[in-house]
C-alpha cells in the first residue's frame, strides 16, 4: 500500500459528551467534540461527518479522557504512591481489517463500565436551587472528592455543587489533590494547586469565568488504614476549587472541613457548602474589607486584601486586637502555620538573593518532601513579591501528569517568573539545567563536631538547600535578622512563628523599597494642574507621561535608594534587569491605570 492510501484517524475522534446535566446530578464533563462545546469565540467547532459506529452520548466521570476504551492504569507511571498505582500487564485482542491507527490500536471488545461508587451516589442524590449556588459560587466552584481507586488511580466521586468540568481539568484535579510520594502510615495534610482551565467558552450559570485562566484548588488529603480495601489503607481528598487567590483561608476552611467530612460524611458536604452560601449574603467578597465567617461551628476573623497584588500586613491589619497566625486570616497570604521558617533552615543565609530572583522572575525550581512543603513555600513568595503583579506562572505543586507539563518541562531554557513547586525525584533530573533550585527542609550536613560522620538516610531529590547557576547577589543581607532567625531555628515552635513573621515583613519591606525611586520618577510623568486645564475634558489627553529609562536612571542616580546595595554599579544593573521583566510592564500599567482614572475624576470634578 503506498504512502498515500495509510488512514490516520485518532482512537478518540469519534467520542461525543452532550448536553450539561442538571444542577441535581453532580457534576458533568464536556469535550470539545460535544455539540454542546463553544468556542472561545462563540462558534461552535465543525468537523466533517464521519462513518462510524454508535458513539457513546456522556463519558462517566470516573473515566474522564481515554480510559473509556484504554484501561488507566495502563499508561500511568509505575512510581509506589498514593497517586501511581501499579503497572499491569494485560493481552488485549487485536484486529485489523485494513492499515489505519484506529483500527491497528488495542481495543478491548467487552468493556464494562464500573459501578457508581457510594460516594458519587450520595453526592448526585443532594439538591441544591440555584439561588444557593449562585451564592455559593461568590466564593467558590464547588468541593470535589477525590477517592484513590486501585484499578483507575485518583478518581474524583463527584463535586458539589455540580460543576461543568472538562476532561483534561478533571484528571489534573485527580493528580493534584494527592501527593505522588508516600507521606506517612496514617494522617492527613493539607496543600494546594494551580491548574490550567480548558479556554472554551461556558455559561456562567454553569461556571463563573475565570480571571487569570486559572483554578485553584486547596486539598486536605488523609490516609488511615482500612481492611476492606485491597491496598490496606483508604486514601482520599477533599478538594476546594475557587478562583480566588486566598491561601491562608481556603487552607484553614480545608483543615477544618477535611477532617469533619472523614467523621461524618456526605451530610457535612451539604452543611459545609450552605454555610458558605451564608457568608455576605447580598454582595460578591468586599475586597479591603474585615468580615466574620462562620463554617461548621466556627467563627473565622478575615482580613480580605485591597486586590490580588496588594500586601496585607500584620502592622497595619484590620483585627481588634494584636494579630495571632492561629486564630486570623489575612486571605491572600500564605498560610503561617507551621512557621515557614522550617522551610528554608538549610538557605538562610541565601534568603536575600532568593527574594532578589523571585523579583526579578528568575525561574525557580522548589522541591519538597511533601505538597504542603511546596504550596506554603510558593505562595510565601508570591506574598513577598506584593504589590508587584505576578509576571510568570506559579505552580504551588506540580505533578508529572500535569497538562502542562510539556509546555514548563522541556529542555528548553525555562520560562521567565516560572516558580514551580514539586515532590517528585524525575524533576530533580528533568530540571538540571534550571538557573535555579531550592530544596525545602532541615540542613542534613552532619554536625562538625562528630568524630564519626552519621550516616544519614538517603532522600529522594536534591539535598535541602539553595543552588544557583547565574545568580550573584545585589544587595547586603541583614546580619541581625540572620543571626535571629538562626537563633529561632534552635528554639521553640513560638520562637520560630514570631521569626517567621519577622522574615516576612523584612522582605515585604525590602519590595516596597524597591518600588520607591519607581514611584519618585513616576510623579515627575504625572501632567501638572495648568497641563490637565489646558487639555480640558479630553480624555485622551489625561494619562501619565511615557516612562523614558534614560531619565529614571538619572532621577536614581541623584537621590539614590534605601536599599542597601553593595555598590552603585550593583544598584544600576539591578534595576536595568528589572525594567525588562515581564512583572514591571505589569506593575507599570497599573500606576498608569491608577494616575488615569485619578485624573479623569479631577478633571469631571472640575467640569
Amino acid at each position: 500500500m503506498s504512502k498515500a492510501d495509510l488512514k490516520l484517524e485518532n482512537l478518540f475522534d469519534n467520542v461525543e459528551e452532550v448536553d450539561v446535566v442538571d444542577l441535581a446530578s453532580g457534576f458533568s464533563v464536556l469535550s470539545p467534540s460535544s455539540s454542546t462545546f463553544a468556542s472561545p469565540s462563540g462558534i461552535s467547532p465543525s468537523a466533517p461527518p464521519r462513518q462510524s459506529q454508535a458513539r457513546p452520548t456522556h463519558i462517566d466521570i470516573t473515566t474522564p479522557t481515554q480510559s473509556a476504551l484504554l484501561p488507566r492504569n495502563s499508561v500511568l507511571n509505575p512510581l509506589g504512591s498514593p497517586s501511581s498505582p501499579d503497572l499491569r500487564v494485560q493481552s488485549l485482542p487485536l484486529h485489523r481489517p485494513q492499515l489505519s491507527r484506529s483500527q491497528t490500536l488495542p481495543k478491548i471488545q467487552h468493556f464494562e463500565l464500573k459501578p457508581k461508587s457510594s460516594t458519587r451516589i450520595e453526592i448526585e442524590g443532594l439538591s441544591v436551587d440555584g439561588d444557593t449556588v449562585t451564592k455559593i459560587r461568590r466564593w467558590i466552584l464547588g468541593i470535589a472528592i477525590v477517592d484513590f481507586d486501585v484499578d483507575d488511580g485518583p478518581v474524583v466521586n463527584g463535586v458539589f455543587p455540580p460543576l461543568v468540568l472538562f476532561p483534561r481539568e478533571v484528571e489534573n484535579i485527580a493528580f493534584s489533590a494527592f501527593p505522588d510520594s508516600p507521606q506517612f502510615d496514617q494522617g492527613c495534610q493539607s496543600h494546594s494547586f494551580r491548574i490550567r482551565e480548558d479556554q472554551v467558552s461556558v455559561p456562567s450559570d454553569r461556571r463563573p469565568a475565570s480571571k487569570d485562566g486559572f483554578m485553584y484548588g486547596y486539598s486536605h488529603f488523609t490516609q488511615r488504614k482500612d481492611s476492606r480495601s485491597k491496598r490496606g489503607y483508604e486514601q482520599r481528598s477533599v478538594v476546594i476549587l475557587t478562583h480566588h487567590q486566598f491561601p491562608a483561608l481556603f487552607t484553614h476552611i480545608c483543615s477544618i472541613f477535611g477532617p469533619l467530612f472523614q467523621e461524618h460524611g456526605i451530610p457535612m458536604l451539604e452543611a459545609a457548602c450552605h454555610n458558605i452560601a451564608t457568608w455576605l449574603k447580598r454582595s460578591d467578597p468586599v475586597f479591603g474589607s474585615f468580615i466574620e465567617l462562620g463554617f461548621l461551628g466556627t467563627v473565622l476573623p478575615v482580613e480580605l486584601p485591597q486586590t490580588n497584588d496588594s500586601q496585607q500586613l500584620t502592622d497595619t491589619s484590620s483585627f481588634r486586637e494584636k494579630y495571632d497566625p492561629r486564630l486570623h486570616i489575612l486571605a491572600s497570604a500564605a498560610p503561617l502555620m507551621p512557621p515557614p521558617l522550617h522551610l528554608f533552615e538549610a538557605c538562610l543565609s541565601n534568603l536575600w538573593s532568593i527574594w532578589e530572583c523571585v523579583v526579578l522572575c528568575e525561574p525557580i525550581l522548589v522541591f519538597g518532601s511533601s505538597p504542603a512543603q511546596t504550596s506554603q513555600a510558593i505562595w510565601f513568595f508570591r506574598d513577598l513579591l506584593r504589590p508587584i503583579p505576578l509576571g510568570g506562572d506559579i505552580r504551588p505543586y506540580f505533578t508529572i501528569h500535569d497538562k502542562d507539563h510539556s509546555a514548563l518541562v522541556n529542555k528548553l531554557p525555562p520560562k521567565s517568573g516560572v516558580l514551580l513547586g514539586v515532590t517528585n525525584p524525575f524533576f530533580d533530573r528533568s530540571c538540571s539545567h534550571w538557573p535555579h533550585i531550592l530544596s525545602l527542609g532541615r540542613n542534613t550536613r552532619p554536625p562538625i563536631t562528630s568524630s564519626k560522620p552519621t550516616p544519614t538516610p538517603a532522600s529522594p531529590g536534591p539535598p535541602p538547600g539553595w543552588k544557583t547557576k547565574l545568580h550573584k547577589r545585589y544587595i547586603s543581607k541583614d546580619r541581625v535578622l540572620l543571626k535571629q532567625l538562626e537563633n529561632a531555628c534552635q528554639g521553640t515552635e513560638e520562637q520560630m512563628l514570631s521569626a517567621s513573621l519577622m522574615l516576612r515583613r523584612h522582605f515585604c519591606s525590602r519590595t516596597n523599597e524597591l518600588l520607591l525611586p519607581l514611584a519618585r520618577y513616576l510623579n515627575t510623568l504625572i501632567p501638572t494642574p495648568s497641563e490637565v486645564s489646558k487639555s480640558g475634558t479630553k480624555n485622551g489627553s489625561l494619562r501619565l507621561k511615557p516612562f523614558n529609562s534614560t531619565n529614571f536612571f538619572a532621577s536614581l542616580k541623584a537621590h539614590g535608594t534605601t536599599l542597601p546595595f553593595r555598590s552603585a554599579s550593583k544598584r544600576t544593573e539591578f534595576y536595568e534587569r528589572w525594567l525588562k521583566t515581564p512583572a514591571f510592564g505589569l506593575w507599570l500599567g497599573q500606576q498608569e491605570s491608577i494616575v488615569q482614572d485619578v485624573l479623569r475624576e479631577n478633571a469631571a470634578r472640575a467640569v
